[in-house]
């Protein structure tokens, strides 16, 4: 059974930063690429970043460019996003998610196979 446990969230204050973990099981993690979504209350979801099977090609979303880190850790079956710089905005529920085989990180949910269950991040002061 796959399983992906999105840890990290939490309440910080505007300026601050936070880092994420989503620790995966019952999957060969080496071989997938590996995503970030989230999803604001009365927003669609929304893509974050994404690291490809290999770790050495990141995407990022418009909203994090400039203040994020992707990393993947292949060891640990763990991926981590860490986001500097917080601000209300990105307040929102944070989904990892495993896409498609080694396939490329990619900003479309669509092709991502597994998702954990998220992990609320708020900024507030």
């Amino acid at each position: 059974q796959v399983q992906l446990v999105e840890s990290g969230g939490g309440l910080v204050q505007p300026g601050d930063s936070v880092a994420l973990s989503c620790v995966t099981s019952g999957l060969a993690f080496r071989k997938y690429p590996m995503g970030w979504f989230r999803q604001a209350p009365g927003k669609e979801r929304e893509f974050v970043a994404a690291v490809n099977w290999s770790g050495d090609l990141v995407h990022a979303g418009e909203s994090v460019r400039g203040r994020f880190t992707i990393r993947r850790d292949d060891e640990k079956n763990t991926v981590f996003l860490t986001i500097d710089n917080l601000k209300s905005e990105d307040t929102a529920v944070y989904y990892c998610a495993a896409g498609r085989l080694r396939g490329p990180g990619s900003p479309n949910a669509a092709v991502y196979t597994y998702w954990g269950q998220g992990t609320q991040v708020t900024v507030s002061s």
